[in-house]
């Protein structure tokens, strides 16, 4: 009985909610409702990310500080939120020694932490992108010039910066950027989506070949001084200099193809003459290269002419013979 009674109750409301409809005045309210609340949840989330920003830049002011940071927060995700003893801690501080105490490892540190700042003020409701470039082209290029710290804590450097210890204890979850690179390894990433495109929408061929120049120089430093340790001791990449399988791939194939990115780039951006003369010459220069037919088709197809509208019709000899007619005394 008490089961019968239950699906008669059940019956009866959901009877109800198929006939209560919504009125036109209903669905704005409910709209105006809905709208207060999502600016409430977007204040909320930023005035989160403010506090953890705040946090942030303190500690990767210096080495020390940023070691102090990294070891509190590590000591609350992984041993006090499990409530694992202080003991434990100072066993697992005493057993990393060496590794906390490596500079390289700080440094990396005090980098991951700038990207992260930089990450949560993409997320922001208020993100100023022209802006967030400069400061990530900053970034990377202090990143890119500390090799040695590229080399040896590449692991560390190449994390999702919302999963860190840092994001972790600040409870700095579900970021949501549509094409933003989280790592600040990821050099196709931060300069197709962030560095290059302000310089794209603004027309400045310049500066827009100049980020590209920037990106190969810093793709090269990958290889040369990561992938593999050059016997060039930290002088720019060339065909006839010793170096690994890794360097020689990225001087053969790899580099020859940023390089027609980039011209094509510059080509669409407005360079129209400049680029394509280059991309002529580079398809000469290296037409043995596994991409070459393709670099052939694809400008073929730029320099094709674009098709004309339909709905552009010719001058009619009838308009021309009144053209004639008019001129004639």
């Amino acid at each position: 009985m008490r089961a019968l009674f239950l699906v008669l109750c059940l019956g009866v409301f959901c009877s109800k909610l198929a006939a209560d409809t919504l009125s036109p005045a209903d669905r704005e309210a409910l709209l105006e409702n809905l709208e207060k609340l999502r600016g409430t949840v977007t204040g909320r989330v930023d005035a989160r990310f403010r506090s953890a920003i705040a946090a942030y830049r303190g500690a990767m002011s210096d080495e020390k500080a940023v070691m102090e940071f990294y070891l509190k927060c590590v000591k609350k995700i992984d041993f006090d939120d499990k409530h694992r003893k202080a003991s434990e801690f100072n066993e697992w501080r005493k057993k990393q020694e060496d590794h906390l105490n490596d500079p390289t490892m700080r440094r990396a540190l005090q980098h991951q932490l700038c990207w992260l700042v930089l990450t949560l003020q993409a997320a922001s409701d208020k993100a100023d992108m022209n802006k967030l470039a400069t400061q990530g082209q900053q970034i990377v290029d202090e990143l890119f010039n500390d090799a040695l710290t590229l080399t040896s804590q590449r692991e560390l450097l190449g994390q999702n910066v919302t999963s860190t210890v840092f994001a972790r204890a600040y409870d700095i979850a579900g970021v949501k950027l549509d094409k933003w690179p989280f790592s600040p390894l990821n050099l196709a990433q931060i300069y197709d989506s962030v560095l290059l495109p302000p310089y794209r929408t603004s027309g400045n061929i310049q500066a827009l070949r100049a980020g590209w120049f920037k990106r190969l120089h810093q793709e090269g430093v990958v290889y040369e001084d990561v992938h593999a340790k050059s016997k060039s001791n930290g002088r720019p990449l060339t065909s006839d200099s010793g170096h690994s399988p890794e360097q020689e791939k990225f001087l053969t194939e790899i580099l020859p193809d940023l390089q027609w990115q980039m011209e094509t780039d510059l080509y669409r951006s407005g360079d129209q003459r400049g680029a394509a003369l280059r991309m002529i010459a580079h398809i000469e220069r290296y037409l043995t290269h596994g991409r070459a037919r393709q670099w052939s088709d694809d400008l073929k197809t730029l320099l094709s002419p674009l098709p004309v509208e339909t709905g552009a019709a010719a001058p009619t000899s009838s308009s021309n013979q009144s053209s004639d007619s008019d001129a004639t005394p």
